[in-house]
């Protein structure tokens, strides 16, 4: 048995973490309790998340019992969480298999459900401001949770699928702390978000204790299970690195990004210091057809890395860069999603710039040349996809993560900066990602600080350019033509 003595400190500090929660949110007395609305009213995906309590942290323990990516995964969590309102019942999103028992503060609650809707009816109402534990025992969960590969799983939940792995407050605006427990049989190797406490071996298995002690989104969680590498790397600017391959393929991967240390130093230059404990890549053989910025470990498919360093390199700036932008200030709502992907893309473009490939990368010369060519499709991306912080629908996941969210939303961010001023706009990204990181903000919290910012009432200016259904003009660019179109 090899264990470590992480554990008795992670028990410690989550007891203070959970007292001093308790002691800045006593119990009230208030209205007739009543239930927690079932959805946050997510303009696009209404029943994503739930109302009435706010998550603080996730005990979540899976199991994997066989060396099997298509094997039926199980587990407990142990949600630790605020009630905002006397609450009567309340929801966890939850669309797997099945359910074991249901606990609230250690006593057996009734539960029921609908869809993929899990209420929970404790046995006493939890007045407003109480500290309370909900635990799942023994949930299955549903068969699609996780991306099955040849050499194990992975987790790629973006927008709404992480409650099909395990029960959560499944939405972007409630963010908590885990600690996430992979349970894999000896000689497959688990991995999750955030930093190695503890590795115990017994029976032939093998658990791994991972703590995220920074706030992250359910859609970023990720759980790689299989016969897959980690690779501890020097740290970069103080971060350490660790990459996740797998083992078959890593004399071909591991060189291949590598150039994830010299990224991340480029983008403290840009955005300022690495909000998280730790940094890697983890690359699968799949094609994946997307990589995703799941929080201190983004996902690949391992077709990426045989193109060229043209191709790769601003691919993986992308998702180093949402980890400032979408991991560590997340979208308040789904229809703020241009704020993490038009940054990634803005990010994007200036580091396949900078490193002289922009030419292969996009066949255009430079980025004014990309950017006019968008600004010229304008009307027709907002035709098809609507403005760029209203995407006209969520009939499915592309049509959320569109193009006038990308590269539309990276059109906002040059206007601004040809509005304001290179100094203020770099001034503009510092103050968002100090202001709120950790947190979840809006368009509208863009706007507003943007203007505090820059000294000037932007509302107009930024309304216009994010919420119109036409293209605005272009400062300092009259003579950019939007191309008519529907």
């Amino acid at each position: 048995m090899r264990t470590s003595a992480g554990t008795r400190v992670l028990t410690v500090g989550a007891t203070v973490v959970l007292a001093l929660a308790a002691a800045a949110a006593p119990a009230q007395a208030g209205p007739s309790p009543s239930p927690g609305s079932a959805g946050l009213g997510d303009r696009l995906y209404p029943l994503l998340g739930n109302g009435g309590y706010d998550v603080l942290d996730y005990d979540l323990r899976l199991r994997y019992p066989e060396k099997d990516p298509k094997q039926v995964v199980s587990g407990d969590v142990t949600i630790t969480a605020v009630a905002g309102q006397s609450l009567s019942r309340f929801d966890l999103d939850f669309g797997g298999a099945s359910i074991g028992r249901v606990s609230v503060d250690g006593q057996p609650a009734r539960a029921a459900r609908d869809g993929d809707e899990l209420t929970v009816i404790p046995r006493r109402p939890l007045p407003r401001g109480r500290l309370f534990r909900v635990t799942v025992a023994n949930f299955t969960a549903a068969p699609a949770a996780l991306v099955a590969t040849p050499d194990g799983t992975v987790l790629a939940a973006q927008p709404g699928s992480a409650h099909l792995l395990f029960p959560g407050n499944d939405h972007p605006r409630d963010k908590a702390t885990f600690t996430i427990t992979l349970t894999v049989p000896a000689g497959w190797t688990g991995t999750a978000n955030g930093t190695l406490v503890s590795t115990t071996e017994h029976d032939g298995h093998v658990s791994s204790v991972y703590r995220e002690s920074a706030p992250m989104a359910t859609e970023l969680v990720q759980t790689a299970v299989g016969d897959f590498v980690v690779e501890r790397r020097p740290a970069a600017g103080g971060t350490p690195i660790r990459d996740v391959v797998p083992r078959r393929l890593a004399g071909t991967l591991l060189p291949a990004i590598a150039g994830e240390r010299e990224q991340l130093a480029w983008m403290e230059k840009q955005a300022g210091p690495y909000p998280f404990e730790d940094y890697g890549s983890l690359v699968i053989d799949d094609d994946l057809g997307y990589a995703l910025e799941t929080q201190t470990l983004s996902l690949y498919g391992a077709a990426l890395f045989t193109g060229p360093e043209t191709t790769r390199g601003p691919s993986m700036t992308h998702e180093l860069a949402h980890q400032w932008f979408g991991d560590s200030v997340s979208p308040f709502s789904w229809s703020d999603v241009w704020l993490n992907e038009g940054h990634a893309t803005w990010y994007e473009m200036l580091w396949s710039e900078e490193t002289g490939g922009f030419p292969q990368y996009t066949g255009l010369a430079d980025r004014e040349a990309f950017f006019k060519a968008v600004y010229a499709a304008g009307d027709i991306f907002r035709a098809r996809y609507g403005p760029v912080a209203a995407p006209l629908d969520a009939a499915t996941t592309w049509d959320v993560f569109n193009p006038n969210v990308y590269a539309g939303g990276a059109l906002v961010l040059y206007a601004l900066r040809q509005k304001i001023g290179a100094a203020t706009f770099q001034r503009v990204e510092r103050a968002w990602l100090t202001t709120y990181r950790g947190r979840s903000a809006s368009t509208g919290d863009f706007i507003t600080l943007a203007s505090r910012v820059a000294r000037q009432d932007l509302r107009p200016f930024l309304t216009s350019w994010l919420l119109g259904v036409t293209t605005p003009p272009m400062p300092n660019h009259p003579d950019w033509v939007v191309t008519p179109g529907s």
